[in-house]
């Protein structure tokens, strides 16, 4: 691209918040050509957010601070052009899309650019009609946005920001929110736009594997507010930076290495499907045969059965139908499938939320269907996906207490409670602190202490990774796991996860449109064409690592890296800590 003037250039750029003493990025030189389509990745809180709040005008028109160097968009000045400027370049599509939404229809939404630049009604219908063409969205044009799937809403943002043809599309955590199979129509899409459109395309995500689904020109990787790389997809992936920075490796690639693979460039590692895996064939084969998975644990009592549950909201299209299984004392079990299934709701049948239409939930074998949702609430927890929507109390020790109050323990006996739930979960030193001062990470522990200190039996999370960094997801989830080992609290996690319910659920219970697909131990559910085709999720590339590797037993080709992963991990956080 030389000779080619870039439509994204930073060159020795700082930025600092007007509320932080440090800047959050540092000396940046970065440049971004046209046409190009980037991923820029990196741990929660490197900075790659503020990078893309300096492209899109975001800093410093509602993010001040102290900028320094140089930064070019299109040709434009960000800081000058302010946000309505540099929205007719940058074209922004939100990780939460319900906060994007301004119209009543689908159509109205699109049209909100159109209507701020004045233009004709039958200009502004063609314009809003091709848009929708372009996402595929044209034949909901008067559907609500609040009724459609995450990724049709995520469709209907993209057409929001096509219809005033930008010449740059931005992309925060596009996946967050999805299932597998939408996640991976979404990157399809993209990778469309950029193609046929010929547009610049950024995306910012933590599923790094699931993005390369499709070809991506540069990695940028952003490490404590700096360029930590910015390399090809296939260097980087043959490289120890992202390791290095905390960012999750492809499992396939993260295989390759377990097994003593010395990985190179010109073996075209950025697809699986497409890889030379002859060099490594020996290897991965020699490695399997090397590791000895350790026996299953023993069978205990029933702790949840749900028998024959029919449900609708409305009184006749059913939500769910038929739905039946049990699961045990102790287990940790993901609930997964599409986006609108129906894990929700069943979440909200076993809670009480809702009143199924037939069947019955059985906890420790006895019907729960004459408790009220607060008797339940003392056997059963739900901790919601975003912590926010679950803390009332501006302090963290009443957060907690909360609940108790409410059932007027005596405030001597909560004290005790709430202090020793604090240990528990690491917040003891935090348990006079103000809610607002927690990172995400730390208040969705303060979710999770508060129903702890009820002693329910049973925990139900909904997606309580998404959006999480690797740290930060591995911190959640081994929490998780102490809480369950050592309390021996049975666990329910909704997620859209695969690798959170390969590594940490031996069993999921799959569902879609309403329907029990699968409940399978959790490596069966990523190698079986009939279940992740009916479910919408997609298999696991150690699936297809195994096959090109000539292994006939795939699940337990997964069940021997989902060990000897966590296994490795185990050890080098160890010996981190004595070094420390």
């Amino acid at each position: 691209m030389k000779g080619q003037t870039p439509a994204i250039e930073f060159r020795n750029f700082t930025f600092k918040y007007r509320a932080q003493t440090e800047p959050t990025l540092r000396d940046i030189n970065l440049k971004i050509y046209p046409g190009e389509k980037v991923l820029i990745a990196g741990p929660s809180g490197s900075g790659k957010s503020t990078l893309a709040r300096c492209i899109n005008g975001i800093v410093p028109a509602t993010y001040p601070g102290d900028i320094s160097g140089y930064v070019s968009v299109c040709g434009l000045n960000p800081a000058a052009e302010g946000i309505f400027g540099m929205s007719k370049k940058v074209g922004t599509v939100l990780q939460d899309t319900d906060g994007q939404f301004i119209g009543l229809t689908v159509g109205e939404d699109i049209a909100f650019a159109l209507e701020n630049d004045c233009i004709p009604p039958d200009t502004m219908q063609r314009k809003v009609r091709e848009a929708a063409e372009l996402v595929g969205m044209e034949n909901m044009l008067s559907r609500a946005p609040g009724s459609l799937s995450g990724g049709q809403k995520q469709r209907v943002s993209m057409a929001g920001v096509l219809v005033d043809n930008v010449d740059i599309l931005l992309f925060d955590e596009p996946l967050a929110n999805l299932d597998p199979a939408a996640g991976k129509k979404a990157i399809a899409l993209i990778d469309e736009l950029q193609k046929n459109q010929h547009k610049t395309i950024i995306i910012i995500e933590h599923r790094l594997e699931d993005v390369l689904y499709r070809d991506v020109d540069r990695i940028i990787v952003i490490g404590d507010g700096t360029v930590a790389a910015d390399m090809t997809p296939d260097d980087l992936l043959c490289s120890g930076v992202l390791s290095e920075q905390g960012i999750r490796e492809p499992l396939y690639i993260a295989a390759l290495k377990h097994a003593g693979c010395d990985i190179k460039p010109q073996d075209m590692p950025q697809h699986i499907e497409t890889m030379n895996i002859q060099p490594y064939f020996s290897n991965v084969r020699n490695w399997f045969s090397g590791v000895t998975l350790p026996p299953s644990p023993p069978e205990t009592d029933s702790a949840l059965e749900v028998r024959h549950i029919s449900f609708s909201y409305n009184g006749t299209q059913e939500v769910l139908h038929d739905i039946s299984f049990l699961i045990k004392k102790g287990e940790m079990t993901s609930i997964v499938g599409r986006n609108g299934a129906g894990k929700s709701t069943l979440a909200s049948l076993i809670c009480g939320f809702c009143t199924p239409d037939g069947g019955s939930i059985l906890l420790d074998g006895k019907d729960i269907s004459p408790l009220s949702v607060k008797e339940r609430g003392e056997k059963i927890g739900f901790v919601m996906q975003n912590p926010n929507q679950m803390i009332s109390c501006p302090v963290i020790f009443d957060e907690v207490a909360l609940g108790l109050r409410v059932r007027n323990v005596p405030e001597q006996e909560i004290t005790e409670r709430v202090n020793e739930t604090f240990k528990t979960c690491g917040l003891y030193p935090f348990r006079h602190w103000p809610v607002s001062t927690l990172s995400f990470g730390q208040k969705k522990r303060v979710t999770i202490a508060s129903i702890l200190v009820m002693n329910p039996e049973i925990l139900i999370l909904d997606e309580p990774t998404a959006g999480q960094d690797f740290r930060r997801y591995t911190d959640i989830m081994d929490f998780l796991e102490g809480i369950n080992r050592s309390l021996g609290i049975t666990i329910l996690m909704i997620t859209h996860d695969m690798h959170l319910m390969l590594e940490y659920t031996k069993r999921a219970i799959v569902l879609s449109e309403g329907n029990l697909v699968a409940d399978e131990k959790s490596s069966r559910v990523l190698s079986d064409d009939y279940i992740t085709e009916h479910a919408s999720l997609k298999k696991t590339s150690l699936y297809e690592l195994s096959i090109k590797c000539g292994i006939d037993t795939p699940c337990d080709f997964i069940d021997k890296f989902i060990y000897e992963d966590r296994r490795l991990r185990s050890v080098h956080a160890e010996q981190k800590g004595r070094n420390d």
